[in-house]
């Protein structure tokens, strides 16, 4: 079913749809849009330079929409683009196969969650932010740096529609 968007409630371990056709949670993540890409062509997504705890949030079924403020990690040249959007398609962070290599840091390997991304196209903040329960707030964009933010489900439909192809 990847690619395709099916809400399934993290309340059991059904794979019921909602009758709604909504998420019962959704979450905004914080990558490039070069990441966002690679995300999004292998289903999965890694978060906080792939620590767990942030991804152990997550439920199946949760939408999931990312945010790219640059094109390339460390740019200093904006992009502020919503790139990918998907739903949460596991139960727990799993473990990547390889290692990430982090310079100084050494080598480890990355927690990451399944996501089954749908085909969307970016769509630019500001053609979205007025209608964002998100950007309503002041210093809305403060909470960002933490890499994962709850996000209202309207924002995530808002999103969904607006990204559509």
């Amino acid at each position: 079913m990847k690619g395709q968007l099916s809400f399934i409630s993290s309340a059991n371990e059904e794979t019921e749809e909602r009758p709604s056709g909504r998420p019962r949670r959704a979450w905004l993540g914080v990558v490039s849009a070069e990441h966002a890409r690679y995300a999004a062509r292998y289903g999965w997504i890694q978060l906080n330079h792939g620590y767990r705890r942030n991804l152990a949030r997550l439920g199946r079924g949760d939408g999931f929409v990312i945010y790219s403020p640059t094109e390339r990690l460390g740019e200093k040249a904006k992009l502020r683009a919503f790139t990918a959007l998907g739903v949460v398609a596991d139960d727990e962070p799993y473990l990547a196969d390889e290692a990430m290599d982090m310079g100084a840091r050494g080598t480890f390997r990355p927690w990451r969650r399944v996501v089954d991304f749908a085909p969307v196209h970016a769509v630019e903040l500001g053609a979205v932010a007025p209608d964002l329960i998100l950007t309503q707030q002041p210093n809305w964009g403060y909470g960002l740096r933490f890499g994962l933010v709850p996000l209202a489900v309207e924002d995530f439909e808002l999103l969904r529609d607006a990204m559509a192809r």
